[in-house]
């Protein structure tokens, strides 16, 4: 949801009615962020149930008893069980996104690429949809990973949710697909048509958004040595563990530079006691300090790459010549320092960070993509 965050900012700004359909904490961090709001799951935390069913390798009650009371038990099984959650999100928001949509008089739905439920929403609802992308990893354009993935077909769950809820076949007209990656990692240099259906595919700039914060002094202030943010989000910490993030800190203490380390209470009781040179700052917002930072050491996730998929967003990152990317398993301290070292004193790596920023600037903002889309709409 927060690389969507600027688009329907752009929408409001624009003055067109918006209403976000989400659930569990998004409700929270969508009202945060200045959104109107619905829950469309409410009472039921789909996330935290997920990770519970993850970590233990069980399945979850409360799902068994959902499939079971809905009468749609298969359903629920094969979504618990895929590799993606998306399934699961699909079977559990489809419901709620209709009438929400319905109530509120909806006459376009935007949606990310993976988000099914968007798509059967729109067709119950009877109007088109914006497909966006939300990654930079990867993109439905791509051929390779398309392929992989039914996005545009039905599977298990779709079916069941048509059956269950009355939804007629096909799908929505698309008025665009949004690919936000840059140009030279990935994206578009213009509009293309999509090589299945012909549906346009438009280049958005991505603009970050994590966050509301009061911006601290010193992040303000340019460092006399190099500043360092250092960050493992939220999700791995949780399902691997943070022996990375140690060999991380160990390593950068021991180089002249200034450590950001973006990290909540109970990681941080983990990783004892902090070298001189870390500065600790919580779950602050990374654009507050990132302009006056030299480097970013990370897990390659969804607020520091600018999506998710961590492994395929570290590679798109070396193929760039923006980074460098090492396994976490394997990663020790004398290989994070020399990396950081070179990362910090190479020339070519900023340079080619720097043009990547410069590629960015020049896409079509998310108030252009508004515009367009919205445009379309009566059509």
């Amino acid at each position: 949801m927060l690389p969507i965050v600027p688009l329907i900012w752009a929408a409001r700004a624009a003055g067109h009615e918006v209403l976000v359909a989400t659930t569990a904490e998004m409700t929270d961090v969508g009202a945060r962020a200045g959104l109107p709001v619905v829950d469309v799951f409410p009472e039921h935390d789909v996330w935290d149930a997920l990770l519970r069913g993850i970590n233990s390798g069980e399945r979850s009650p409360e799902f068994e008893r959902l499939g079971a009371a809905e009468g749609m038990s298969e359903a629920y099984e094969k979504a618990t069980q895929a590799d993606s959650p998306f399934g699961l999100f699909t079977l559990t928001m489809t419901e709620g996104t209709i009438h929400a949509g319905r109530a509120f008089g909806a006459d376009l739905v935007v949606h990310t690429t993976d988000h099914a439920a968007g798509r059967l929403a729109a067709v119950a609802l009877g109007v088109p949809v914006l497909e966006v992308g939300n990654r930079v990893s990867w993109s439905s354009r791509d051929r390779d990973f398309r392929d992989g993935r039914n996005f545009y077909e039905n599977d298990e769950i779709t079916l069941a949710l048509r059956d269950k809820l009355g939804i007629s076949d096909g799908w929505p007209r698309v008025i665009a697909r949004i690919d936000p990656r840059a140009p030279s990692m990935g994206g578009l240099v213009g509009d293309e048509p999509d090589k299945e259906d012909g549906v346009p595919w438009w280049s958005m700039r991505f603009v970050p958004f994590n966050g509301g914060a009061v911006v601290p002094e010193w992040a303000l202030r340019r460092p006399e040595r190099p500043r360092v943010g250092v960050t493992l989000g939220t999700v791995v910490p949780i399902l691997s563990g943070i022996s990375s993030l140690s060999v991380v800190i160990e390593a950068l203490g021991a180089l002249d530079v200034e450590v950001i380390l973006a990290a909540g209470k109970t990681d941080l009781a983990d990783l004892g006691t902090l070298p001189a040179n870390v500065r600790s700052v919580g779950f602050l917002p990374l654009s507050t300090f990132l302009p006056t930072a030299s480097l970013m050491v990370h897990h390659g996730g969804s607020g520091t790459t600018a999506f998710a998929d961590n492994p395929m967003s570290a590679q798109r990152v070396v193929d760039r010549g923006v980074g460098l990317s090492h396994d976490p398993a394997t990663v020790d301290v004398a290989t994070v320092r020399s990396m950081a070292e070179r990362l910090l004193t190479e020339p070519a790596f900023r340079a080619a960070a720097r043009e990547v920023s410069e590629e960015m600037a020049t896409q079509p903002s998310p108030s252009s993509i508004i515009e367009r889309a919205t445009a379309h709409v009566s059509q």
